[in-house]
Parts: C-alpha cells; sequence; structure tokens
C-alpha cells in the first residue's frame, strides 16, 4: 500500500507511526484503553524486523526498555494511566541514564484503578517528571489519529536528539477512535533508520569501554550531572516549543486545549466566529516544553485579551497558563475528569458573558 489512506484506530496508528519510524524493541503489558497498540505492535514487529515482548508487568517492561536503549536500540513502550504509574522509578532511571526512550500513554480515568473512559488527568505526571528526582520528559500530545502517527516520527527523533524519554500522551477517546489516515509505503517493511550511538554498550573491541549509570556516589558529582541535565533541558525549552494557533490575530479570547480536547475548541471557535464573534485557539504540541512563547508574543501585541483553558481534568495545564500569564488577563477554566468529557455547550456558556468576546 502506498501512499493511501486507510481506516485505522489511534492506537493502531501510534503503533505504525512507531514502526514507521523504525522502533527496533517494544516492551508492555496489556491495560485497556490501550490494548490495541500492543496488540498491533504483537503482530507486526515481526515482519519488520523488530523485536515485541509481553512483559510480566509495567515495572519489568519499563526495564526491559532501559536494558534495549542501552544497547543502542530505538526502543518503546505503552501503558495507560496506573500502568505509567508502575513505570515512574524506571522513567527516573532512563533520565538519570541519559538513555532515548518512547513512551505512550493513553490516559483513562482516575485516581486509582479509576475507569477506562477518556482524561487528561496525567498532565503533572507527564510534564513534572512523575518520577523522583530533578529530570524532564519532552511531551508531545497529537490531536488525531493522523497526527498520532505523524508525531512518532518526533518522538523517537527527539528522544535520540537529546537522549531523554520522550512520552507521547493522548487518552482513551484518542485511542479508541477510528479516522482515515495516511502512511506512505506502508508494505516496503521496516524502514532503515540508521543512528550513530557511539555512546551505546555495543561491546568495547578497539575502544574504550562505555559506562552507563545514573548512580553518582562520590561527593559533589551528582551535582555536576544534574546541572548538566538542567542546561540540556534550558535548550529544549527554547528550540522544540510547538503549537497550533487558530484565528489569533483579531481574538479576544483565546481558547486553550490540548489533544481531543482541542477538538472540542475547534468547533466552538468555528460556531462562535460564523456568529461574528472574535474568537481563537492555541493547541499545544508540545506539554513540555510548554509553548509560552505564543502567549508572551500575544499578551505582548494585545492589551485586551483574555484565554479560557478546556481539559479533562481539573486545571492541571491551566497552571501553566497562569504561569505564563502571571496575572496580566483574566482566565476562565472548563474542566471535567473520571471520564467526563467539556462539550461544546459548556464552554460556549463559560465564555458568553466575558465583555472581550466582542462582535466584529
Amino acid at each position: 500500500m502506498t501512499n493511501k489512506k486507510i481506516l485505522m484506530t489511534g492506537n493502531e496508528a501510534i503503533a505504525e507511526g512507531a514502526l514507521a519510524a523504525g522502533c527496533h524493541f517494544y516492551a508492555g503489558y496489556p491495560i485497556t484503553p490501550q490494548n490495541e497498540l500492543i496488540a498491533y505492535m504483537a503482530q507486526h514487529m515481526s515482519s519488520r524486523q523488530g523485536v515485541f515482548v509481553q512483559a510480566e508487568s509495567e515495572i519489568a517492561a519499563i526495564n526491559m526498555v532501559f536494558g534495549a536503549a542501552a544497547a543502542g536500540a530505538r526502543v518503546m513502550t505503552s501503558s495507560s494511566s496506573p500502568g505509567m504509574s508502575l513505570k515512574q522509578e524506571g522513567i527516573s532511571y532512563i533520565a538519570g541514564a541519559e538513555l532515548p526512550v518512547v513512551i505512550v500513554n493513553v490516559m483513562r480515568g482516575g485516581p486509582g484503578l479509576g475507569n477506562i473512559a477518556p482524561a487528561q488527568s496525567d498532565y503533572f505526571q507527564a510534564t513534572r517528571g512523575g518520577g523522583h528526582g530533578d529530570y524532564r520528559s519532552i511531551v508531545l500530545a497529537p490531536s488525531s489519529v493522523q497526527e498520532a502517527y505523524d508525531i512518532m516520527q518526533d518522538a523517537f527523533r527527539l528522544a535520540d536528539r537529546y537522549r531523554m524519554p520522550a512520552i507521547v500522551l493522548g487518552d482513551g477517546m484518542l485511542g479508541q477512535m477510528m479516522e482515515p489516515l495516511r502512511i506512505i509505503n506502508r508494505d516496503s517493511g521496516k524502514m532503515k533508520v540508521t543512528i550513530k550511538k557511539p555512546w551505546a554498550l555495543t561491546g568495547c573491541k578497539n575502544r574504550t569501554a562505555n559506562v552507563i549509570k545514573s548512580f553518582y556516589i562520590r561527593e559533589g558529582d551528582l551535582e555536576k550531572w544534574n546541572l548538566f541535565l538542567q542546561k540540556k533541558y534550558a535548550v529544549i525549552q527554547k528550540k522544540e516549543q510547538r503549537q497550533e494557533e487558530l484565528l489569533l490575530d483579531d481574538a479576544t479570547t483565546v481558547l486553550v486545549a490540548y489533544g481531543s480536547m482541542a477538538r472540542v475548541a475547534k468547533s466552538v471557535v468555528w460556531r462562535l466566529r460564523q456568529q461574528g464573534k472574535k474568537i481563537g485557539l492555541i493547541r499545544p504540541i508540545t506539554l513540555w516544553p510548554f509553548p509560552q512563547a505564543v502567549f508572551e508574543k500575544l499578551l505582548k501585541k494585545k492589551k485586551k485579551v483574555s484565554f479560557c483553558v478546556i481539559e479533562m481534568s481539573y486545571g492541571q495545564m491551566c497552571e501553566d497558563v497562569k504561569l505564563i500569564v502571571g496575572g496580566k488577563t483574566k482566565i476562565e477554566f472548563v474542566g471535567r475528569s473520571g471520564g467526563g468529557v467539556p462539550r461544546e455547550e459548556e464552554i460556549i456558556r463559560k465564555i458568553a458573558g466575558s465583555a472581550r468576546v466582542c462582535k466584529r
């Protein structure tokens, strides 16, 4: 199949995108609502010259990809919210050892076992580290099945470039929905991806032995390593911010939403634009680094602009918007969680009374 559209779920599109990006090794453990992803990898990895392992637990899976990444493979694991909690110690080790690993979280309702309905309540876990220590993960948030496929190329590339975890953060709605997807050269076998990794543990014949670790016992060594990591994170924060911008030039109220909720927010924008109201949208694609530059530019350009943050959580991303805005303008919030999904009517009611939603 070459350059044709096929119908896929978001979970399958993520898996196919990983294969197209040259994923060599996958380890995971089944959990709803991402089981189609692990099933797809089980079905297709061997034919694409990759290795699939169904681990005995989420903890085992994250440590398996740690080992494969250390050996120089392009690696991935995936899970959903409770499973991601179990992976956090391993993710911290991966960040501390400076290893490139792609991790997919198809979020479900929580806390606890919660339910299998969609949610966005793992935002803090993904963007604030989640595990112990001063570390970061690059976090990417697709909002469509096509983007779920496309973004996997970025996830592997960024993980390799910066030698760190890259998290793809979706939700049960995106994982389960089916949409047309354009795939290039799907039947051509595994994409040949050659990345030079001179640091990898591939044997030390004719060279100095490599050492990969996150344990620094000598006084001062760990602080030096942390300072090195912080410098790297500062570079990422400056260079890798990504977002979609919609109708911001004349907007007096700007909706802020990511992932599945951005689709609802976009529909609200078009509905209110038809009524002559000046509504725009910022959709963060990188949740870390958060795209603060577009907010700062907007605040510098416009004296009268307000924001309305929309999430399937109780204000986790809203805190990042507040940190950037710093009390300079009004911020409204619409959020539900535990499987609740904000609807267009709720959002419209919330912003209807704002004086800054004015007509052209």
